[in-house]
């Protein structure tokens, strides 16, 4: 265990001696389990004014976690990306590779060779947290190359000014370098709201009908909690249960992210708490916005050993008996309430969208913005530099309401040529956007 985690966790010591095993199998499990669990201010956590970028709180929130599935946000940022810019549209083919569907679940399970509008994929990945549909969407966007999309991630991430994190997939799957922060998955949930808000829907979709499955969303706090719209969970051994969410009510709307949670109560229960003390707290009293907070370049917290530990199973199966108990407490929070009508759901499908003649699932040919490889190639970075060039030129890449720093976007112009304004693909002038189905 690192002593990051010993440090971090309040009640470390129950915790330490639970895993080098001088605490051996026990009767009474509540008993223990509530010794070891760590308290919320183990968790990392941080609420940002959306309009003013102020932080409202914030605990931990520039040390180094393991992001798990909320890296789908950075996915589909850069696919809500490539829409703006005509590149993509919602008709573009998702083609389920033999690569993408060897994925660990969560999953959809689709058999390699299926073909999905992005439309579908897109609510398949943030509802039901696909990672076989992400790691799809991965291949979509890099033309193939896992490769070229992580670079995308990454690329994207510095402009973006989230410079304490680094992606090594596109779904969050646990892989070595893998990390983010609270901070840097606001700044990124913030990007996602001011630049796309077209698009909040797809991070707010209660649940999705696939044949005769509901799948719904793991976010509890959708209609659940006064004015919650968005966003994201994740969950790996590491990392603990991760949400990030957005909540809107009249013209503000806050930013939260809670890391490293012991279960979903927990999770839903703080974020929900931390929202609510934003709610009563004024920007203009805050002293820092979301960027002026310091980089910690610190070891990465790993909390697997109490999160996936008998210590750990056992708590979270308290917390749902005494969840179930208390009938004025929803999700262990009095400001949730509970769900009494069906999610709203969104039915998704295969098909509607042709991956051309050249597909092989074998080898992921895919088609590039819609216009299919004739013969496959692995790409390669700098066959994204021009776009990502263009959609930077094309639009104010200055938010409202944040500082630009240095280096974070000077990149993207001083690469960019004349050339570069002319969105292409590998010489091909690519097609314009049209409306999705």
């Amino acid at each position: 265990m690192s002593n990051a985690i010993v440090r971090r966790a309040t009640t470390g010591f129950s915790v330490l001696l639970l895993t080098i095993g001088l605490i051996g199998p026990f009767s009474g499990h509540a008993i223990a389990a509530d010794a070891a669990k760590p308290e919320p201010s183990s968790m990392a956590s941080i609420v940002v004014d959306l309009k003013s970028g102020k932080v409202l709180s914030a605990d931990h929130a520039t040390e180094r976690r393991y992001p798990a599935s909320t890296t789908k946000l950075m996915t589909a940022y850069l696919v809500l990306k490539a829409l703006h810019v005509g590149s993509v549209n919602m008709d573009t083919p998702v083609v389920m590779t033999r690569r993408a569907a060897m994925e660990a679940p969560s999953k959809m399970g689709f058999e390699p060779g299926s073909v999905m509008r992005l439309d579908n994929a897109l609510r398949m990945m943030l509802v039901k947290s696909a990672n076989d549909i992400a790691y799809a969407i991965g291949q979509t966007l890099g033309n193939g190359s896992m490769e070229t999309f992580v670079a995308m991630m990454n690329r994207t991430a510095g402009l973006l000014g989230m410079r304490d994190t680094t992606f090594v997939n596109p779904n969050g799957l646990p892989g070595e370098g893998q990390h983010s922060s609270a901070k840097d998955l606001a700044i990124l949930a913030m990007a996602i709201r001011k630049e796309f808000p077209g698009y909040l829907d797809y991070f707010g979709t209660e649940a999705i009908a696939y044949g005769n499955a509901v799948m719904k969303n793991g976010n509890k706090l959708l209609g659940r909690y006064d004015g919650a719209d968005g966003m994201k969970t994740g969950y790996i051994c590491a990392s603990g249960f991760n949400l990030v969410s957005s909540a809107t009510r009249g013209d503000r709307t806050l930013v939260a992210v809670v890391l490293g949670a012991n279960g979903t109560i927990e999770r839903e229960s703080r974020s929900a708490e931390i929202l609510e003390a934003g709610f009563k707290t004024d920007p203009a009293n805050a002293e820092k916005t979301v960027k002026q907070l310091p980089i910690d370049n610190g070891e990465t917290v790993d909390i697997s050993d109490y999160i996936c530990s008998r210590a750990g199973r056992t708590a979270r199966a308290n917390d749902r008996v005494e969840d179930r108990n208390d009938p004025d407490e929803v999700y262990g929070s009095p400001y949730l309430t509970e769900l009494k009508r069906a999610p709203k759901t969104v039915r998704v499908s295969l098909g509607g969208a042709a991956a051309g003649p050249n597909f092989d699932a074998g080898i992921t040919m895919i088609p590039s913005y819609g216009i299919p490889l004739p013969r496959w190639r692995p790409a390669q970075p700098q066959d994204h530099e021009n776009l990502l060039a263009a959609a930077m030129l094309r639009e104010s890449v200055d938010v409202p309401g944040q500082e630009a720093e240095a280096g974070d976007r000077g990149e993207a112009h001083d690469n960019a040529s004349g050339a570069d304004l002319e969105a292409t693909h590998n010489g091909i002038p690519l097609p314009r956007p049209r409306p999705s189905r």
